[in-house]
């Protein structure tokens, strides 16, 4: 760079999926020092996270440490808080909260995946904003206008965010890593095959009502003497789960840890809540149950792009740096995934909740 000082941005992380999202990303701006942090806040969300009560995000103390074991794994540079700023840029994994710290400076937002559906408070504080966009969870991702760039998943995601108030001319769709070639999970060495799966989610740890022992004793009447196995959310009460699952289901494999997206690319159903992982049996032809509309899920599948949405979200950043965009490098080919079929109607699934 003929001496020229070497521009620096930052990676707020979060979830593992975000975590890894980050990296990916990182990896196609090897012309920058990338440095990484854990998901922050300030303000008031400095003192609910020392009052114990954000346990259950990625700004709780445990998802921290989770986002800090890859790190440290992974040998990547960590700026805690982004103590050691300004950067010249900021990539982050959401736009409900923008410390001030980073303000100031041009901001990337990357879509993680799902988001949750609208609900009579997601309205009220999107018309009065008197109470702040993460309370209404993921539902007002987009809308905090606070980023220079939001790279999405997909067209149709692209269409929602507008539809629920996102400025267009910032919305880019990228794709998102990790969701955007969903046919490299065919290849893998798990042992199991053609069973039914449940993907749970952290409702109860994220303050959302769930009835999972109802879930339960559903799913293994749709198993119907068919192998079931349900892999765990990481962020889940885990003793509380296997109580749960060792009462009502207890012929089930359990996946406490492992590949979700491996496990879907074998089975033959799919049942998730409110979990982006619909998207991948999505993907690849499965046949789905979700709490969401499957046809709102069909329309919004993350683009498959063969694995080149790090590299479009990179492109992105060197936009708004005033540098040259890099030419795409070729992906090696993944298997061909299955032709996505019609899904069953999964309307008496959905009505679940609220039964007894």
């Amino acid at each position: 760079m003929n001496g020229e000082k070497r521009r620096r941005v930052l990676l707020v992380c979060g979830s593992l999926n975000q975590t890894t999202q980050m990296h990916s990303v990182a990896k196609e701006l090897s012309e920058f020092d990338c440095a990484f942090t854990p998901f922050y806040g300030d303000g008031g969300l400095s003192v609910l996270l020392h009052l114990g009560l954000l346990e259950g995000t990625i700004m709780g103390h445990k998802l921290r440490a989770r986002c800090l074991d890859y790190l440290r794994a992974h040998e990547l540079t960590v700026d805690i808080d982004g103590a050691n700023g300004p950067y010249d840029l900021v990539v982050t994994c959401t736009d409900l909260v923008v410390p001030k710290n980073i303000r100031r400076q041009p901001l990337v937002v990357l879509q993680e995946g799902m988001t949750d559906p609208e609900t009579l408070l997601s309205r009220f504080i999107q018309r009065t904003r008197l109470l702040p966009l993460w309370m209404a969870s993921t539902t007002l991702t987009g809308l905090s206008q606070r980023y220079d760039r939001f790279c999405v998943a997909s067209e149709g995601y692209r269409d929602l965010f507008i539809e629920r108030g996102a400025a267009a001319d910032r919305l880019v769709v990228t794709g998102i890593p990790n969701f955007d070639d969903c046919a490299r999970y065919l290849n893998n060495n798990l042992p199991y095959r053609n069973y039914v799966l449940l993907c749970t989610t952290d409702m109860r740890e994220t303050f959302r009502y769930e009835n999972r022992p109802a879930l339960l004793r559903r799913m293994r009447a749709m198993a119907a003497g068919r192998p079931l196995h349900i892999k765990l959310h990481p962020n889940e009460n885990l003793p509380r789960a296997l109580r749960e699952i060792r009462r009502h289901c207890p012929e089930a494999v359990v996946h406490k840890d492992g590949s979700a997206e491996e496990l879907i690319a074998n089975c033959s159903v799919l049942v998730t809540q409110y979990s982006s992982v619909a998207y991948v049996g999505l993907a690849l032809g499965k046949e789905v149950h979700s709490y969401f509309d499957m046809d709102e899920l069909r329309r919004l599948v993350p683009t498959q792009n063969g694995g080149r949405s790090a590299a479009n979200v990179a492109n992105v950043c060197r936009e708004l740096l005033g540098a040259e965009p890099a030419s795409p490098s070729p992906v090696p080919p993944s298997p061909t995934a299955p032709q996505p079929t019609r899904l069953a109607d999964a309307q008496s699934y959905l009505r679940l909740g609220a039964t007894k």
